[in-house]
């Protein structure tokens, strides 16, 4: 349990009927830079200027976060698939105003005596053994039991970092057919880095259009089969396309101010490499 002081009570949204969900227009802070590998280009590794719907998922509870993984199993299908059950909805998060970015460098190579540059490996050798190079390929060995091969290690060695830098600020919503209760603080991204949900507004629904523009980002594979995009810019990133600035056919939502927000949004992410099955 989070401490009151710690949460974000949202209250009774105003709804246009009874049949209409909670939406909640939502603003967050980055309280310290904030690193997602959206891009990689070259030995540059780049956070691009959004957060995900699947991270704030998981980051703000709303999706569990396991203490353990072994890197092999995923969860994605299961977790997602109890969020639509519960009827929760979550948009990425767009940034306002103007971004800003830190650049910075690393070098993963350890400080030791000795140590050599393999085929996507660091070579070192651990007390009272050696390493020795066949063509591509390296090995450690103590001059009596058998060698043992070195083998790849998934993760760069050394590069560049372009992360999100101090107090940029987003902006996202959350749809639930029940109320929320959201933590004020909570951690993002590889750096698991401290963020601020600084409002979580409940937002009327005056009413349904059949067509108009989002200027937010949106999943596209979460619209429902009904609705068709016209026109968008298209940001191609991992694990799902986003897209922005888009002009769509289908039910939406109007909210106060003349906003508008796709109506029956359902995640519908990777299972086994195949696509949930999109319906409502």
């Amino acid at each position: 349990m989070l401490h009151p002081a710690n949460q974000v009570v949202v209250s009774a949204a105003i709804a246009m009927n009874q049949n209409s969900p909670y939406i909640y227009r939502c603003q967050l802070r980055l309280l310290e830079p904030t690193f997602f590998s959206t891009r990689e280009v070259s030995d540059l590794y780049q956070t691009e200027a959004f957060v995900g719907h699947l991270a704030l998922c998981y980051a703000l509870g709303l999706a569990p976060s396991r203490y353990f993984n072994d890197g092999k199993t995923l969860h994605y299908g299961e977790d997602f698939a109890a969020l639509n059950e519960r009827g929760v909805y979550v948009t990425p998060a767009t940034l306002v105003s103007d971004v800003r970015f830190t650049l910075g460098s690393f070098n993963a190579q350890p400080d030791t005596y000795w140590s050599a540059m393999g085929n996507n490996t660091l070579v070192t050798a651990p007390p009272g053994m050696w390493a020795e190079r066949e063509s591509q390929s390296w090995y450690l060995t103590d001059g009596q039991a058998e060698r043992r091969k070195k083998g790849a290690e998934n993760r760069p060695q050394f590069g560049r970092i372009r992360a999100l830098a101090i107090d940029n600020r987003a902006e996202f919503y959350i749809i639930s057919r029940e109320p929320q209760e959201l933590p004020r603080y909570f951690r993002l991204g590889k750096w698991m880095s401290k963020a601020h949900l600084e409002t979580c507004t409940p937002v009327r629904v005056v009413g349904v259009q059949e067509e108009g523009n989002i200027p937010f980002l949106l999943a596209p594979a979460d619209l429902p089969p009904d609705t068709e995009l016209l026109a968008f810019d298209l940001l191609n990133v991992a694990p799902m396309p986003l897209v922005r600035h888009s002009r769509l056919r289908g039910p939406c939502y109007q909210l106060e101010g003349d906003r508008l927000i796709p109506c029956d949004m359902r995640f519908n992410v990777p299972v086994s490499g195949k696509q949930t099955k999109r319906g409502r």
